[in-house]
């Protein structure tokens, strides 16, 4: 859907309208979506899915006769990114789905976009094409050689318009650096390396040199029967390039600064929150487990999510995070039966907003959680089709927990965990935003007055 959002925190219940359109991508398993990123313009936006391929929207240009379809993503390019492989020597099968897709800045009229899956990284140029050469003096416009006794005359190429082509070719591919799965890439604000993390390692890649990386992070033990924690997601701050943070199943945040040796094994700083021993349970560890960090714009925060919460960390202190937004509490006491189900181990993103003032991220039943850090006030939305019309207004969803339950709350009961909210992604300077719910990609934005 391509729904606006008015103008935040206007009062009290954010007002979300100008539902413009759907963007479904397909109904089988290679179909879901399993990541979304606007590029650093915000012009494009790119989806990967469990097929393996890359689909990218362009955002409509704003005309006189139709003010209102700016804003409107449309298809501009999709090609096929991985393929499914099997690596013979471990008898394994590796999936085709894209984990990351990470854009760099635009530095000519072409595009460039870092995509993985488990194993390898691949770096795509996106570019466009409008007109072809005619004229050419050995070949003919079919492309045959011409007889060279039939050529008595030399002409001078020329280029002549033709449809607009969108091509997509791979630049450089980066693989056999990961024995473990890849659960992030990210670009160094040097622009020139960029890192890409799995379960026990993180490797620093130059974007021209393709067969070779350098180990930065090894938490890999001797003995792997003294395994603790494995890496969750990994980031570079935004503005520092010696600088990066890598998350652990154990809930904690490790800085690291590559200034200090080759191999960061001792980390500069050290967040974690100490556990309140009367939330102590047989669950506590997996739901501390950090499922996404993230810096923010400024760099002068990080946030994480794990299963219940959203945290922000000041850089300055490590004891404790600044700030706790309670993501779907009501679950807690739904514990044991996400468990059985699995859904305890679902890895939800988060996401801020282009002046960090505002935190998004996912839920259940195709809710999505959004909070103000200023006024502290929170929404709870959906990104559903059936209760969505065009041009109107998403009404703020509320979860009751037993008792009367009013005829616009939902029984925490009757919640889809089918239905889930992973992955999102927030325009870097305008209010809209991207959210993924399973093989449906849902756009939302200001609302148009």
């Amino acid at each position: 859907f391509l729904a606006g959002f008015g103008s935040l925190m206007q009062d009290v219940l954010w007002c979300f309208s100008q539902v413009k359109g759907t963007i479904d991508i397909g109904v089988t398993e290679a179909d879901i979506i399993s990541t979304v990123e606007f590029n650093h313009t915000g012009e494009l936006l790119a989806t990967g899915d469990k097929g393996g391929r890359v689909v990218i929207f362009q955002r409509e240009q704003e005309s006189k006769n139709q003010p209102h379809r700016r804003g409107e993503y449309n298809v501009y390019s999709t090609f096929q990114s991985h393929e499914p492989e099997f690596d013979y020597l471990k008898s394994l099968e590796i999936e085709e789905k894209i984990n990351k897709i990470r854009w760099l800045p635009q530095q000519n009229a072409a595009y460039f976009l870092l995509s993985t899956n488990d194993k390898t990284v691949k770096l795509w140029k996106v570019s466009e094409r409008d007109k072809r050469p005619e004229g050419y003096n050995l070949k003919d416009e079919d492309g045959r050689l011409r007889d060279p006794s039939m050529i008595t005359m030399l002409r001078v190429p020329v280029l002549r318009p033709m449809d607009l082509m969108v091509e997509a070719t791979p630049r450089r591919v980066f693989a056999n650096a990961h024995t473990y799965h890849i659960n992030s890439i990210s670009v160094n604000s040097d622009y020139e390396t960029y890192m890409s993390a799995d379960d026990l390692r993180i490797n620093l890649w130059n974007f021209e040199i393709t067969n070779q990386s350098f180990n930065i992070v090894d938490i890999k033990p001797a003995n792997m029967e003294e395994l603790t924690e494995v890496i969750t997601a990994a980031e570079f701050h935004p503005h520092h390039c010696n600088t990066f943070v890598y998350s652990s199943s154990k809930g904690t945040i490790r800085l690291c600064d590559m200034r200090t040796a080759a191999l960061c094994d001792r980390h500069a700083k050290f967040f974690e929150e100490p556990e309140d021993p009367s939330n102590r349970s047989f669950f506590s560890e997996i739901i501390s487990s950090i499922s996404d960090v993230k810096f923010s714009h400024s760099g002068r925060y990080i946030m994480t999510r794990d299963y219940l919460t959203v945290k922000v960390w000041d850089l300055n202190m490590e004891n404790r995070p600044i700030e706790t937004y309670q993501v779907h509490d009501y679950l807690r006491s739904k514990l044991c039966s996400l468990y059985e189900n699995d859904c305890i181990f679902d890895k939800f993103e988060c996401v801020w907003n282009g002046s960090d003032s505002v935190i998004m991220t996912g839920s259940y039943n195709n809710f999505f959680r959004m909070f103000d850090r200023n006024t502290k006030r929170d929404v709870t939305l959906e990104a559903s089709r059936e209760n969505s019309k065009p041009r109107a207004i998403l009404k703020p969803r509320k979860v009751c927990v037993g008792g009367k339950r009013r005829k616009d709350e939902i029984s925490v009961d009757s919640l889809d965990f089918s239905k889930k909210i992973l992955h999102t992604a927030w325009h870097p300077s305008e209010n809209i935003i991207a959210v993924a719910a399973t093989n449906n990609l849902y756009i939302f934005q200001d609302k148009v007055n």
